[in-house]
């Protein structure tokens, strides 16, 4: 009796798994057919049309891709938009100087006039979403090559784009889903006239920096405010002082009300990247492999930018972005390995496939289409492993020498020059020309030096030597394999670090500088370095992902012909979605229990006078001595952050997170870090998205910046009085 039992545990932990309620991020034109149910289970009290609709206003029409790396909400009638402080970061810390730090003081416009410009920021709107899987897959056939397939799929995306029914301001793109097994086209609305109106100072919009990213409990105000302008017509237009505040078809009530434990929250945004339905070896190899190497490449940068920036203050206002960016992920796959090894991932991988592999072998159909599937994969998997591991050491070293990146952009502009058409290197020196204006002004050679030493010694000492550039190891054989001297030989005659006389080269004679920089030392160590990773890695590691690709494609078709239980939702790519679920604390760890809020008393107990991370304004401690919160504290007490189940991941960060009722609630900014794990497999036990309560946004836009004309502007609810 034994062995039945034991298949009917495996079958119901297999059926359980296949119907979480939080896990998804769902295409929303889908909701009504396949989650509206489940949600108004969970509490939700709204219809899908009410979510998404294209014949009138509904949710989704308050929801912009912000910048294309975020997302934003509009939250009044007049183009007000509220996103994430690290989303805005840019802006903010472009418009910072010494004399006006932003960074550090925040920055509130008390009107239009003072509302600032940002050249290359946007805002993006779906307008609708439709399903093009027959007409981008006409003509494609199993025989074909993946060069053969992706031609006639380019054709047919460019024929339907030609086609589409849209305005003549309006713009289309083609995604593909499910490993390219669907499609989806977007119809889309793009406004480029984005104004920073507000930002909380860093100690309350970044409130505990690193120590506290990835962390719950959260005690930060990750919030900063935007406007979208429009032309006279209220449609897109390029920035003009004749603009005018965009009006929006709908624009997002925020309830004054709060949530409470099990209360049904959802988030709506553009979540960049997840890989749900990876094979088990490569969840292995990511845990074992990937993951480790790139976590001790950044140990060592941080350590470094960290310690200059602790002592300059002009270096923490240039590297402040950075350093946020790759500590960003650095700690993110710490939490990653946590997660994945606590809930057994591996493990639960394989008894998935174990049963995929089961009914696949039980019929013949299946078993001639998809019974070599998983070892095929598994083969692949292994083959990739080597070559996976130095790519990581090659991207992650040479992505943090700025050095490099320098002679990135100038070695990638003499090759156009030379083997492209006049349009596009004259095009592309005034790209490169403005891309090293920005890049000059947030660079620091002295910083540079010490990351290109203790990273240059790991690209050399800690993988194969097969791999590693020869004018690397000449370079250091010269230098009598002293990694400090060849260090200060490099930098002492780097012609490279002279930011004004590279840009103005390039604006006087382009020609003749392109001509002559191409012997640069720094450029020819640069390309030998990448000469040597195209020569043995790229190349094998592009054939065999390009084989995993198309396996993977297939194995995701198996798995919704197969697992036909299963409600599967395609990964995210930047597209917008909606996930839901319930405010939920989580057990961490042994012992370690942890609730569903925080409020501005943790602020005060994290407290530490003049701490970079970890000082609060005076301001914001009078008021908290005084306990004056307005209408926005609950109890005597204000609330901050709190946090639920909802599935999001990167591109969710400004993602505005709303009640049964669609009313704002509160912004997505982070995840727990027990969780993070959730991009490859979501686990409902430790998995939680944190956000910014929408009540502690609003009493640090009223009461301590004291902008109520900005609270004026927005429709403040209780849904919760009804």
């Amino acid at each position: 009796m034994r062995a039945p039992k034991c298949f009917l545990v495996i079958s119901l932990v297999l059926r359980c798994s296949f119907s979480i309620a939080s896990e998804g991020m769902w295409l929303p034109l889908l909701l009504e057919k396949l989650n509206e149910k489940e949600m108004k289970s969970l509490g939700m009290k709204i219809s899908a049309r009410d979510i998404y609709s294209i014949n009138s206003g509904s949710l989704k029409d308050a929801v912009v891709s912000f910048g294309g790396f975020c997302t934003g909400g509009i939250i009044s009638s007049k183009g007000l938009v509220l996103t994430n402080h690290h989303c805005g970061f840019d802006a903010i810390q472009n418009h910072s100087t010494l004399e006006h730090n932003y960074i550090r003081d925040g920055f509130w416009a008390k009107d239009y006039r003072e509302e600032l410009t940002n050249p290359g920021l946007y805002a993006t709107f779906i307008i609708r979403i439709d399903d093009v899987t027959k007409a981008v897959l006409t003509g494609v056939t199993p025989a074909m090559t993946e060069s053969e397939r992706q031609s006639v799929i380019d054709k047919n995306i460019s024929e339907l784009r030609k086609n589409v029914k849209k305005e003549t301001h309006q713009e289309s793109f083609v995604r593909g889903f499910f490993e390219a097994n669907q499609y989806y086209l977007f119809v889309t609305e793009t406004y480029r006239d984005i104004r920073l109106v507000g930002a909380p100072p860093s100690s309350i919009g970044t409130f505990g920096k690193d120590t506290d990213n990835w962390i719950w409990p959260r005690h930060t105000g990750d919030f900063s405010m935007f406007r979208i302008y429009a032309g006279k017509d209220n449609k897109p237009a390029e920035y003009s002082a004749e603009n005018v505040p965009y009006v929006p078809k709908r624009s997002l009530s925020i309830s004054l009300d709060g949530v409470n434990e099990n209360d049904f929250t959802m988030v709506f945004g553009f979540p960049g990247r997840t890989t749900e339905y990876l094979h088990s070896e490569a969840v292995k190899q990511i845990i074992e492999v990937n993951d480790p190497v790139k976590i001790a490449i950044r140990d060592k940068a941080l350590a470094v930018i960290d310690g200059f920036m602790r002592k300059d203050e002009q270096i923490k206002i240039q590297y402040a972005e950075k350093y946020a960016l790759i500590s960003n992920a650095w700690k993110k796959w710490q939490g990653e390995i946590l997660g994945l090894t606590r809930t057994n991932a591996v493990a639960r991988k394989k008894m998935y496939e174990a049963e995929f592999q089961k009914r696949v072998n039980a019929s013949p159909q299946w078993k001639t289409e998809y019974g070599t599937l998983l070892s095929d994969l598994q083969t692949a998997y292994d083959e990739l492993k080597p070559y996976g591991l130095a790519n990581d050491y090659y991207l992650e070293i040479t992505g943090k020498i700025e050095l490099f990146s320098i002679a990135r952009r100038i070695n990638t502009l003499r090759i156009l020059k030379n083997n492209g058409g006049k349009f596009d290197y004259s095009a592309a020196l005034t790209k490169t020309r403005d891309s090293l204006v920005v890049f000059y002004r947030e660079f620091s050679p002295v910083v540079d030096r010490q990351l290109f030493e203790v990273l240059m010694e790991m690209y050399v000492k800690d993988q194969d030597s097969r791999v590693v550039s020869t004018k690397v190891l000449e370079e250091l054989k010269a230098a009598n394999n002293d990694f400090k001297k060849w260090t200060n030989d490099i930098y002492g005659g780097a012609e490279l670090t002279a930011g004004n006389k590279i840009l103005a080269s390039l604006e006087q004679n382009p020609a003749d500088f392109l001509e002559k920089i191409k012997d640069n030392r720094v450029i020819v160590l640069y390309a030998d370095m990448v000469d040597a990773y195209n020569r043995n890695v790229a190349g094998k590691l592009n054939e065999i992902q390009n084989r995993i690709n198309i396996l993977q494609r297939t194995y995701m078709q198996a798995q919704m012909a197969v697992m036909k239980e299963k409600k599967f939702y395609p990964d995210a790519n930047r597209t917008l979605r909606l996930t839901y679920g319930n405010v939920k604390g989580f057990n961490a760890r042994d012992g370690v229990k942890y609730d569903h809020y925080t409020y501005l008393d943790g602020v005060m107990e994290k407290y530490i006078p003049g701490d970079y991370e970890f000082d609060v304004p005076e301001k914001i401690r009078k008021l908290y001595r005084n306990k004056d919160y307005g209408q926005y504290g609950k109890n005597g007490r204000l609330p901050v952050c709190f946090i639920a189940t909802n599935h999001t991941t990167g591109g969710n960060s400004g993602s505005p997170a709303l009640d049964g009722y669609g009313n704002l609630v509160g912004l997505n900014f982070d995840r727990a870090w027990e969780g993070t794990m959730s991009d490859i497999n979501y686990d409902p036990s430790i998995c939680r998205n944190i956000m910014v309560d929408i009540r502690y946004v609003l009493f640090i836009i009223d009461k301590y910046a004291e902008a109520g004309q900005l609270i004026k502007e927005m429709k403040l609810v209780h849904p919760k009085k009804k």
